[in-house]
């Protein structure tokens, strides 16, 4: 929806791997660092939306995590909304935000995503994933994404799923082998995404991977799922992400100076789709653009959700950065490099950032909003203004459960 609210604060943690932490102390580091960045006292907040999606599997948190991390640092009363929503958990507990201080309801609104992947038990965190589809249903979904392979000439194995792998990867890995059949996509294409994530990647100082690798690393290494090597698919990640959110009469209060104002954020919801229907995403975006009252042209950068390769080189078209079928070429081209036509995923993207699934959303707006106001230091986009990023979870039928995206600008 349309939307009339800014973003005062941004913090953030480091992503990788924080076995040594709780969620509560990956939380509040972000939360602190939100509120220090915004100028903002604690007591000053109206309510709190808090997004983690795994904390009942990892942790054995359930039903109150978000009061339990903002107690432990003095914030209570006010009200806290508990948000799970895969991977699009903490981008849906922003546009939430953002639709009531839009609305007049609050003021001054916090939002944070936070989580933690990593366990001794990998099963419990392979267990995560899985139950981002239809449980009821894996049978149907193994079945369905065996006869898309076979309609291309192309044999999956999926024994490996949920276990050794993330069910995930071999939808991913269908989606790679479909384009690269309808469009002629190449593995060398979809290795320069990874590539690309890896040179910005490097140049953010909180990324879980900051290596720079080649396309030729990218294609030598380990298969997962043909034709996806492990370079082309996101890792599990610790961290937090916080975002604060004010109304226009705040902002002005404070000084607009360092607020970057949210033109528009949706959130959709998957279905089963008619033929003659426009897809989910496709109809999304344009509705999006149309809300925002800009398109695709005006975007100085993007932070979308490549969970793999395949996944930003898609939304590349869907978000009409490229024509139908041309995302390969476009990545290719380094139109979305650091000095290309619209810089994707300057934080590294999922791939080399890292995807603690709970936090990756609130992650892109503090990306995003460190463009905008010119503080991204050597990852840094040239006089960017306009910025947009998507961030989607979960599967069913053969569209994502969950999807989130929005539009922010500097003034």
């Amino acid at each position: 929806m349309k939307q009339n609210a800014y973003v005062a604060g941004v913090g953030m943690t480091p992503f990788g791997n924080a076995m040594d932490k709780t969620l509560n102390d990956l939380a509040c580091a972000s939360i602190k660092d939100a509120l220090k960045d915004a100028g903002i006292p604690k007591e000053e907040l109206n309510a709190a939306y808090m997004g983690n999606a795994a904390g009942g599997v990892i942790t054995g948190q359930v039903c109150v995590p978000g009061q339990v991390a903002l107690r432990s640092m003095g914030i209570g009363k006010i009200p806290v909304i508990n948000i799970e929503n895969a991977c699009a958990t903490s981008a849906t507990a922003f546009q939430q935000a953002c639709t009531m201080v839009t609305l007049g309801v609050y003021d001054v609104v916090l939002v944070c995503g936070y989580e933690k992947l990593y366990h001794e038990d990998k099963n419990k965190t392979f267990s995560v994933f899985t139950g981002a589809i239809d449980v009821t249903q894996t049978e149907a979904i193994t079945q369905r994404l065996r006869a898309r392979n076979d309609a291309i000439g192309q044999a999956l194995d999926m024994s490996g799923a949920g276990s050794s792998r993330s069910i995930f990867i071999d939808i991913y890995a269908t989606w790679a082998r479909e384009h690269m059949h309808q469009y002629g996509t190449t593995r060398e294409q979809l290795a320069a995404v990874s590539a690309k994530n890896s040179v910005h990647g490097s140049l953010n100082p909180k990324s879980q991977f900051q290596n720079v690798i080649s396309i030729e690393d990218v294609l030598a290494a380990r298969e997962v799922v043909a034709p996806l090597t492990l370079p082309m698919c996101a890792p599990i990640g610790d961290g937090a992400a916080a975002v604060i959110v004010v109304s226009e009469s705040y902002a002005r209060k404070i000084g607009k100076g360092r607020c970057i104002r949210v033109n528009a954020s949706s959130l959709h919801s998957g279905w089963d789709a008619s033929e003659n229907e426009l897809p989910m995403v496709s109809g999304a975006v344009a509705q999006l653009y149309e809300q925002a009252g800009l398109g695709a042209e005006d975007l100085n950068c993007v932070e979308l959700h490549d969970a793999s390769a395949i996944s930003e080189i898609k939304y590349y078209e869907y978000l009409g950065l490229c024509a139908n079928g041309a995302g390969g070429e476009f990545v290719a081209s380094g139109a979305s490099s650091l000095g290309g036509r619209v810089p994707v995923n300057t934080s590294g993207g999922l791939m080399r950032k890292g995807h603690p699934i709970g936090a990756t959303g609130a992650a892109q707006i503090v990306e995003l909003v460190m463009q905008l106001r010119g503080e991204a230091g050597a990852r840094q986009v040239g006089g960017a203004r306009v910025a947009l990023a998507e961030n989607g979870g979960g599967y069913i039928g053969t569209d994502a459960a969950a999807l989130v995206l929005s539009i922010l600008s500097k003034e």
